[in-house]
């Protein structure tokens, strides 16, 4: 019963994908942003739906069962804060220049702000090696989901290739206009079973003043910040946030806004979502020592999906694991479109200089990239054992301290190409050495001193910007008149 659930919600999902692909009108354009047709409703369901991933369901309860309540200071709260003030000062900037300058991505607007192919390339690689630990995320999430719904009837590799499948269908198909109406579903759909499988699993457990003394008499530290997590590390994780500024999946979500105006649903609801979300998650984690005990590292990522299937069996533990996938889905789909948008336009569009790419073949290349990157991700996910909320953490220290860019772009009109190169190189350079250092060391941090790698590599990637902007020229002023 459990896996037919499931099955028929893929398939709602996939049905909501395929029909908007009725409206769809041919063009580039259209494929990539909507048509910049998205109303403030769609709007906020696509941000929040996408920047919930497997991170925030499968991770955070995961991390919590490990660290404890700490791990709601850590993400959550500083993005309820964060998030919708990057919204008003970034996003709607964004959105203005996009449709000035009939931007389709990032890569594009950076470009022609610092006049240079050059960074635009060294950008694309960049952030395309920054997003792929992100789409693992979903890929190993929806596998390992199945898995431990149906007991191992379907092994975690098929249920990562059936997620690929669904979301490669309906993005192939419906592009961005149907990646929105189905990150809206899907939103809405593991907003209100996410809080339907709190209060179940914690009525099971003899409600939240029993559950919590049940915890507080056998794992009394899992309800302080205790050891676990350093006031300079959660002070230190406030940079994570920053990420947001320079997700490619949520760049080309702002570029689908009808208006300005469009913007003030994500900025008035987004940190309600988001306690929403991440309250059960952490809660739930936490309450898995109860049922669960003993799990080791990267074992606690299922711990949601167990305390599932052994409190609330059957249709509602299906309905239940529908909304887990309809987390993992919600962001898979939008990154996907990101990677090939970006693609399309910066690399075949950009670089083909015999003739003018047309509109039916910006789609193809787009389809077709699509499909490359779920190969890769999934061939990737198979191979790969490492905790889920680990390796969000490092994708967002490296899109965090990308962020100094797109404010300098903004903002500061002494900001030049050589900054910009000078930016990226050291958050490339930083980046890959706490990576190979920290790898394999759980909660590991600048020399185990508590202090984030995020921190030291945005603080150098700001000065490289600074130092290196003032030691070049300044942009043209043909330049600074088109942006300023």
């Amino acid at each position: 019963m459990t896996t037919t659930i499931i099955f028929v919600y893929l398939g709602m999902v996939l049905s909501i994908g395929l029909l908007s692909n009725r409206l769809f009108r041919g063009t580039g354009e259209d494929y990539f942003v909507a048509s910049r047709s998205i109303g403030p409703f769609l709007l906020l369901m696509s941000l929040f739906g996408t920047n919930m991933t497997a991170f925030a369901i499968l991770g955070a309860s995961g991390e919590a069962y490990h660290s404890g309540i700490g791990v709601f200071a850590l993400m959550p709260s500083g993005s309820a804060l964060i998030i919708p003030v990057i919204f008003f000062f970034i996003g709607t900037r964004v959105w203005a220049l996009g449709k000035k300058h009939d931007f389709l991505t990032q890569v594009q607007y950076f470009r022609q702000r610092w006049e240079s192919d050059g960074f635009g390339l060294l950008l694309f690689i960049v952030m395309i090696a920054l997003l792929i630990p992100y789409l693992l995320i979903g890929v190993m999430g929806g596998g390992l989901t199945l898995a431990q719904v149906t007991k191992g009837e379907i092994p975690q590799w098929a249920g990562g290739l059936l997620v690929c499948l669904v979301v490669l269908t309906y993005v192939g198909f419906g592009g961005m206009r149907g990646t929105a109406w189905a990150n809206a579903f899907q939103t809405m759909v593991f907003m209100v079973l996410g809080g339907v499988a709190f209060f179940v699993i914690v009525d099971k457990l003899g409600g939240l003043d029993n559950a919590m003394a049940q915890v507080a008499a056998k794992h009394s530290n899992l309800l302080i910040r205790g050891d676990h997590i350093s006031p300079i590390k959660m002070l230190t994780y406030t940079c994570m946030p920053l990420s947001v500024g320079m997700f490619p999946h949520l760049f080309t979500h702002w570029l689908t806004a009808k208006s300005a105006r469009t913007f003030r649903w994500p900025l008035m609801f987004y940190p309600l979502c988001i306690a929403v979300v991440w309250l059960p998650s952490v809660l739930l984690g936490i309450f898995g020592h109860l049922d669960f005990p003993g799990l080791k590292g990267p074992a606690a990522n299922s711990v949601l999906v167990k305390m599932i299937d052994m409190h609330a069996p059957g249709v509602l533990a299906g309905l239940l694991a529908a909304g887990v996938f309809a987390a993992i889905m919600s962001s898979l789909d939008s990154q996907v479109l990101s990677i090939s948008n970006m693609f399309t336009q910066d690399i075949v569009r950009h670089y083909r200089k015999d003739s003018e790419l047309s509109e039916k073949d910006q789609v193809l290349w787009g389809r077709l990239f699509v499909f490359f990157i779920f190969a890769v991700a999934y061939g990737l996910s198979l191979v790969s054992a490492r905790s889920i909320f680990t390796l969000a953490v490092w994708s967002f220290t490296g899109f965090a301290s990308l962020f100094p860019i797109v404010v300098a772009a903004l903002f500061w009109r002494r900001s030049s190409k050589v900054g910009a190169f000078a930016s990226v190189i050291t958050v490339a350079v930083l980046w890959s050495y706490f990576f190979f250092q920290g790898w394999k060391v759980p909660g590991y941090t600048v020399g185990m001193t508590g202090i984030m790698p995020v921190a030291v590599i945005l603080t150098a990637s700001a000065a490289a910007m600074v130092i290196g902007s003032l030691m070049s020229k300044p942009p043209k002023e043909t330049t600074l008149e088109k942006f300023f």
